[in-house]
């Protein structure tokens, strides 16, 4: 399993997580095996975080063959986007990637609703 979180900072597991899905600033990938054992973590800069455009970022993480997509918080289009393309779309998460993951993988971190100011963001731009 390949999992996503925004995150603040380029620093892996230690990184903090970022309140916003599509202007964060990193994205850290996580992969995991059978039997949810990290197997590796990679950090890339979002290479949307200074031009926002719809379904960019979604399409970039599915791109990468990501299952799950974390963040603090995230739209309601981009969550629309990521149901579409077949990941599992997560909000709520805060602290560390690594405290995030370990949520996640206990059950305490699941589901998603969408931020206010994604709503806020949607009703003025769409």
């Amino acid at each position: 399993m390949k999992i996503a979180f925004s995150s603040e900072e380029n620093k892996g597991l230690e990184s903090q997580m970022s309140p916003h899905f599509g202007r964060c600033p990193y994205y850290v990938f996580v992969e995991l095996d059978n039997e949810n054992n990290v197997t590796s973590v990679a950090t890339e800069e979002n290479p949307f975080f200074q031009s926002h455009q719809p379904g960019a970022v979604p399409n970039y993480i599915a791109d990468k063959k990501v299952n799950v997509m974390i963040a603090g918080g995230m739209g309601p289009r981009a969550m629309e986007f990521f149901n579409q393309l077949g990941v599992e779309a997560v909000t709520g998460a805060s602290g560390t990637v690594k405290e995030a993951l370990s949520q996640y993988l206990g059950g305490t971190l699941k589901g998603s609703k969408p931020c206010a100011e994604g709503e806020e963001h949607s009703r003025h731009y769409n």
